[in-house]
């Protein structure tokens, strides 16, 4: 941190003053500005390696600014500071590009810390640059996401993102989490749709001891164990609408209650969140508000179906077949025949990456152990490719059906595991692998 430059920009020279003052002690060189005109001159003087400006300046807004920094310096992470309460502003200079925003008045631990997190990107980009995190692909769809999500990294701004299921919405979330200021925290996701209501006020903001029956001890949230992290908010669209308002609070104030508390507690938090339901549409049958839409949705991140990108199956195919042949100790991995790979290249995937994943699963189980054949994929016949919540449903289906054959075979065989596997016509490891994937007992 020690020799970064910060140019300050605000038309208040008290607050000017204590800016200036809170990053010099930091060991951080300043420079400040009184309007927009000086910013852009100092910033065609020199480098800067942060920005924090005020929104309303004398000759025109902080947004501006934030717009210019993002179209000729693109490395400089800019912060603005917005009026007490004033959140559509803040939003509209995430939208713009802006790293973070601080409302007056200025709560200097929270101006460290936003500092703290906007330094840290430095001498990241290469890193993000160098792999693709295990978001395989080349399709266009695949390599305009990759480049997405660096640039996202770079901000601290709400990202919804929106994709059927079983397209790797957590993995898009975890990676703008692992390449940003936040790596070194923690990464929460919650499956909204799991949390029983009457549960979700204490699983996400905490309670005391003695708020509720059973509330034996002080027990921190959600909010509290992502502190410094990042909150993925899976199935954001199965939180009831009164927890909507609570969140929106939440989000609003960075700052949560416990149950049975009367103070607030800060937090540190960045929120992403993704559901495969069309939450536009939610918010016009009032199902979702709008407000809160309007907060989780700064930025939008969508994850194609794998029915887009046909090209990148066999990509995906190999790569996870080699993992499951290591997950079972295979000594050798199997492939795909000619007629399998045309034959999952013209499935319509419904279920997406996952259902690509369980057919494998199965497959690797009937193979003769060298090559899969198309026969051995034992894809269905379906009546639409674009029944994206069927996927599910014909999985559970055909895990049912797989886990029945294989009990059927240990009663057979006495439970005699060597002799189920040649029944079944796979290998011992195989059967035992299956077993455990399935939770047959």
């Amino acid at each position: 941190m020690k020799g970064a430059a910060a140019l300050i920009v605000d038309d208040e020279a008290d607050i000017r003053e204590l800016v200036e003052i809170t990053l010099s002690r930091m060991g951080l060189k300043t420079r400040s500005a009184a309007s927009l005109q000086d910013a852009r001159r100092l910033l065609s003087e020199q480098s800067f390696d942060f920005c924090i400006t005020d929104m309303r300046l004398p000759d025109g807004n902080g947004i501006s600014l934030v717009q210019h920094i993002q179209k000729h310096h693109p490395q400089t992470p800019v912060a603005v500071i917005t009026a007490y309460g004033s959140s559509q502003a803040a939003v509209e200079s995430l939208k713009a590009g802006a790293f973070d925003f601080v409302s007056k008045p200025v709560d200097l631990q929270s101006l460290r810390k936003l500092v703290d997190a906007a330094l840290k990107l430095r001498g990241r980009d290469d890193r993000a640059a160098s792999d693709d995190g295990g978001l395989l692909g080349e399709h266009d769809s695949v390599r305009q996401l990759r480049g997405m999500i660096d640039r996202l990294a770079r901000s601290q701004a709400p990202v919804h993102i929106a994709g059927e299921s079983g397209t790797g919405k957590e993995l898009v979330a975890r990676l703008i989490h692992s390449r940003g200021p936040r790596a070194g925290g923690p990464f929460v996701p919650v499956n909204c749709g799991a949390i029983p209501s009457e549960l979700m006020e204490s699983e996400f903001f905490g309670h005391l001891k003695g708020s509720f029956t059973g509330a034996l001890k002080d027990k921190p949230g959600l909010f509290q164990a992502a502190e410094g992290g990042t909150l993925f908010l899976d199935e954001v669209a199965d939180l009831p609408l009164h927890m909507q308002v609570k969140l929106l609070r939440a989000l609003q104030e960075r700052a949560v209650r416990p149950v049975g508390s009367e103070a607030e507690v800060p937090v540190n938090v960045r929120i992403t969140s993704a559901t495969h339901k069309n939450l536009a549409e939610l918010v016009a049958r009032g199902a979702f508000r709008q407000d809160l839409f309007y907060r989780l949705n700064v930025i939008e991140v969508r994850t194609p179906p794998l029915r887009e990108r046909a090209q990148d199956i066999p990509l995906l195919a190999d790569h996870i077949l080699a993992r499951l042949a290591r997950d079972i100790a295979l000594p050798g991995r199997p492939t795909l025949d000619a007629e399998a790979r045309k034959a999952l290249q013209g499935y319509p995937f419904p279920g997406n990456v996952r259902e690509l994943e369980n057919i494998l699963e199965r497959a690797i189980t009937l193979c003769d152990g060298e090559q899969i054949t198309a026969l051995d994929l034992q894809l269905r016949q379906l009546p639409g490719s674009d029944a994206g919540p069927a996927g599910g449903a014909l999985e559970d289906q055909m895990e049912d059906i797989e886990r029945k054959a294989i009990q059927d075979a240990l009663e057979k065989a006495r439970f005699n595991k060597t002799k189920a596997a040649e029944l079944l016509g796979m290998s011992f490891r195989s059967l035992r692998y299956r077993i455990k994937k399935l939770g047959i007992e």
